[in-house]
Formats: C-alpha cells, structure tokens, sequence
C-alpha cells in the first residue's frame, strides 16, 4: 500500500514539475518583472463593533481590473497585507504597497488601526424601562427597546458622509422577539426571523428605534451598508399634480374676489345699520319726549275736561253764572293742543319714512350675506391647507360672525317689521285726535256766535252737555294713547340697545372682512404661481438627492488612484449566551496548486 501511495505522488510530481515557478529560469537567468497596470480599483471596508457602536477591527479588501499584468502599486497606512489572489509575495512599506498581478481581477487584504469610520454609530439598550449594558441583556425577559444613532464623524473624510446611502438591518428569531414595532423602519419576513430595515440618506444624521417583547434574549450581529447614492434621480410626472395646483391657484384667487365682495357688503351692511341707529335714535329721543310730555297732555285735558263739567254743572243749576271768557279761552286751548298734537303726527310720519328707509337698508345688507353652510371637514381642510393660520382664523371668525348677525336678524325681522306700522297707526291716531278737537273747538264756536244766552240757556246746556260727552271720550282715548305710548318709549329703549350693539357688531364685522381680504390677497399672492413654486421645490430636492455625478475616492489614502468604488460593510457583535457563543471562523488563506496537489498526499 505505501509502495503504490509513493508511486503515485512520484508520477505527479513528474507531470506537474515543468510547471513549477523554477521552470521560468532559462540558463539561470531570470527574466526582468514588467509594470502592470489596472483599470479601476474597489475598495470594500470591513469593520466590526462592540454591541454599544464602538469601533474594534477594520480592514479592507481591495480588488484590480487588470489591464495589463505585471507590478502595480497600491498605497494605505496597513499594519499589515495579504494577497487574497496567489501565493506571490506583497512588498509593504510604509504606505507604499507594491505587487505582482497576473490575472484579470487580483485582490488583497490591507489591515488598519485607528481608521475612523465616516459615521459615528451609537446602539442602546433598555429593558421595561432601565438603561442595560449589552452583556447584561443575556436570557432576560421583557419590553426591549433598541435605538440606532448615527451622527457625522468630523475626523473622517465628509465626501462619504455626504453622499452614501447607509442601510440598518437587525435580524430578529421570531421565537425571541414578539410584537416588533420600528416606527420609522420596514419589518419584513426573513424565513423563520424577522428582518428590520432602517435607512439613512446622505448628509442626514439616523435616529431609529425598535421595541419588541422578549423571551430568554438574544441578538444576531446588527449590520450596516453603506454605499454610493449614485443613481440619477428624474423629476417625477406631476403634470397631473400641476394642473390640480393650478385649479388651487385659481381657487384662491376666487375667494379672495369673494371675500372681497363680501367686504363690500358688509361694509354696505355696516352702513345701513349704523343709519338705522341714528334713525333709532332719533325716534327714541321723539318718543321719549312723547312720553315725557303725555302726563301733561293728559292734566291739561284733564283740566279742560273738569272745566266743561263745571260749566254744564252751573248752567244746569240755572244760576246763570256762566263765564263766557272761560268758554272761549276753553276754544283757544282745544286747538293749541290739536296744533301740537298735528306736530307730534308729523314728527311720526317723518320718523316712519326714515325708519323704513333705515331697515329696508338694513334688510338688504343681511341678505346680501351669502347662506352657504362650510362644514366643520371643510374647515378642518381650510386649516391644513398650509394657509397661514391666522388669515384662516380670522375668516372663521368672520363666517361665524356673519352667520350670527343674520340669524339674529332673522329673529328679529318680525319685530323691525311691526314699528313701521305701529308708527303709521299712532300718527293717524294723533291726527285723529287733533281733528276731533278742532271738531270740538269749531263747534264751541259756533256755539259762541250764535249763543244768546238770554233766549235760551237750555241751548247752552244741550251743547255743553254734548261737548262734554264726546271730550270724554277724546279724553278715555288720550290716557290710552298716552299710556301706550310710555309703554312703547319703555319697550323701545331694549330695542335701540339691541341696534346699538348690532352696530358695534357690523363694526367689528367689517374690520374682520378688512383684515381678512388682506389676508386672503396676500394668499392668493403667494399662490399665484402654485405650479412654478412647486417645479421649484421639486428641481431643489431632486439636487439634494441626486448624487449620479460623485466621483468616489479612495477611503485608505488619497494616493489612489482610478477609484471605481468603495462600500462599507460594518456589524456589531452578536448578543449570545457564553456556551453558544461562536468564533468568527478565520478566513482560510487562497492556497495554491502546489499546496493542493501536495494535501492529496497528506
């Protein structure tokens, strides 16, 4: 058996000697290594962390596109290399790395220490509610809560701070973990685990979170990759969205001519009000004078009324004592008083004709106030439409305001509607009053003329008698006149309060729409152009985001050159119990053939 195991390793060794490196000696000269050269370079940094984020290793493995075979050089501050390609010895120093490539795609391993990475990276832990080491997290039960943050690191190069797109992955066992929730991350189905994503635009800081329920704990390694934001982001098709802004401009404009209009008319409303109240006004002061007068209106006619009973009571005693002045100054008094009460009816009439003219303004202006009914959804819309808030309050309130005055209006419309005829019936009331007392008057009179109070005083005490009758009646009729007339001047006083404050409130109300139109023209200003702004907005964020023009350069040293990429990848230790706690397996050397060949004989 080991005679045939000798044979055999024997005949290889003759079939594979002419291939051994020792066969490019040619009369025991060697031929002279030519420079090779590459067409890009990519790098990939390979660092792991402690479970808080603090950085522990670091290296990188480096790849050529060889255009050409022979020495290149590379440069990096490694404290040490490894050819990852072929047994061909790597010539490292200082920073100077220098090697030998003889296939299309060569690769080698570079360590560093001290290298920061581009991005600060914190991880802590909390267990229903305490602040944990992640050690101490091992086999525990509870509410876990994880937070991720990455922040700039100022030491290192920005170039990848700016403009790599970092990616945040944890693996979860969905037997550990229950009711994942990572508000600003994806969760997704990884087989039997759950998967949650997290991602980190360039030149923004990560702050990310995720709770869970947990059961004996454990944590897979968290990964980080970060490559370059590189691809070219267009303008979406908002053609849709522009024409929609454009209706929103239009719509803006509109209103702000509404509201205009209805600034108009509730400056027309303001006006009409304020002339019903000095109309109001005007005849709270008449009818108040009215009243004030009606006491003696009445004592006076009272007078008048006792005097005429003593007259008819003397000349129906027959003693003849009748004072024939006093029955004519009884005359003139009867019409000072119809000419007074002429004045008070023309006072009525006149004051009837301006009332009329005061609510038929005040009528118009009410109704001139649109009767559209805005939801409280609409307006929930109005206020998270970006509008400014206070425009938007103050047309709230003048909307609110303006329906208020016209359901008091309403409510009230029944009233204003009874003075203008109540008006008009107590001026024919007076006017009646006065014709009955010239009546009166002309009658005495005519008694007067053709009395002869020698043939016949019966005469007399007929007329007396008659006059008495129907001054008794007028008289009734004046004390009711008069009382409904106190009452009325009582009963209007609420009345002119309520038009005073209706005034104030018009006022107010047309300062409100005032503000308001100026609001609503400076929002339809700023809106005038809806879809240009928002092609502006989109034209800045899209240069935000778009990084298609980066050129990437060498994370290791500046030196490098025909960089064509560099990606990061990063983990943090695993959260395991001690016994299931495995190694990370060593990365087992590139062997050559001549190691191969000689394993098969080991």
């Amino acid at each position: 058996m080991r005679f045939k195991r000798a044979t055999a390793m024997f005949t290889a060794f003759l079939l594979v000697l002419p291939t051994v490196p020792v066969s490019a000696e040619d009369n025991g000269k060697t031929e002279p290594e030519t420079g090779g050269s590459y067409s890009k370079k990519h790098e990939v940094v390979y660092t792991t962390l402690d479970a808080s984020g603090d950085q522990e290793e670091m290296y990188v493995v480096n790849n050529f596109t060889i255009e050409e075979t022979g020495k290149i050089v590379d440069y990096g501050p490694y404290t040490s290399v490894q050819n990852l390609t072929d047994v061909t010895e790597i010539e490292h120093q200082e920073e100077r790395v220098e090697m030998t490539a003889k296939e299309e795609e060569y690769y080698y391993q570079g360590n560093l220490e001290g290298k920061p990475l581009p991005w600060n990276i914190n991880i802590s832990y909390v267990l229903d509610g305490e602040s944990m080491k992640p050690e101490e997290l091992v086999g525990k039960d509870g509410k876990l809560k994880v937070s991720v943050d990455t922040t700039k690191n100022e030491k290192a190069d920005e170039s990848f701070f700016n403009n790599y797109l970092m990616q945040i992955t944890m693996k979860l066992d969905s037997m550990i973990y229950e009711n994942i929730q990572a508000p600003e991350g994806t969760i997704a189905n990884a087989g039997k685990d759950r998967q949650v994503t997290f991602t980190v635009m360039p030149e923004k800081e990560g702050s990310f979170t995720m709770t869970a329920d947990v059961t004996d704990l454990e944590m897979e390694s968290i990964e980080f990759a970060a490559i370059p934001s590189s691809m070219s982001i267009d303008a979406p098709d908002i053609g849709g969205m522009r024409n929609d802004m454009g209706s929103l401009s239009n719509a803006t404009a509109e209103i702000n001519n509404g509201v205009g209009e209805l600034k108009n008319g509730i400056a027309e409303l303001n006006d009409g009000v304020a002339n019903l109240y000095n109309g109001s006004e005007q005849f709270k002061s008449g009818i108040q004078g009215l009243s004030n007068g009606s006491s003696e209106l009445v004592e006076g006619s009272a007078s008048i009324h006792n005097a005429l009973q003593q007259m008819n009571e003397a000349v129906a005693s027959g003693s003849g004592d009748v004072n024939v002045s006093d029955i004519t100054k009884m005359e003139d008094g009867l019409r000072q008083l119809s000419t007074g009460l002429n004045e008070v009816e023309k006072g009525l009439t006149n004051l009837k004709e301006q009332y009329g003219q005061a609510h038929q303004a005040l009528t118009q202006s009410i109704e001139a106030i649109p009767e559209y009914q805005i939801s409280e959804r609409e307006i929930q819309a109005l206020r998270e439409s970006g509008a400014n808030p206070e425009v938007v309050n103050k047309l709230i309130e003048t909307y609110q305001a303006a329906q208020t005055a016209k359901g008091t209006f309403a409510n009230v419309k029944e009233a204003y509607q009874a003075v203008g005829p109540a008006l008009e019936q107590s001026a024919g009331s007076l006017n009646e009053m006065s014709t009955n007392l010239n009546t009166v008057a002309d009658q005495i009179g005519t008694s007067m003329e053709n009395l002869d109070i020698g043939e016949s005083v019966e005469q007399l005490q007929e007329g007396l008698q008659s006059l008495l009758s129907k001054y008794g009646e007028f008289h009734s009729g004046l004390k009711e006149y008069t009382g409904g007339v106190d009452q009325l001047a009582g009963s209007y006083a609420d009345i002119h309060s309520g038009i005073g404050g209706l005034t104030n409130g018009t006022s107010e109300l047309e300062n409100g729409a005032t503000e308001l139109h100026e609001g609503t023209s400076e929002l339809a200003s700023s809106t005038s152009d809806l879809p240009g702004q928002m092609d502006s907005e989109i034209e800045q964020m899209v240069e935000e985001y778009d990084k298609s023009d980066f050129e990437p350069t060498s994370f290791v040293s500046e030196k490098n050159k025909k960089v064509g990429s560099v990606q990061f990848v990063i983990k943090t230790e695993s959260i395991k119990k001690d016994e299931e706690q495995e190694e990370a397996p060593k990365k087992e050397e590139e062997k050559s053939f001549w190691d191969r060949l000689l394993d098969l004989f080991r």
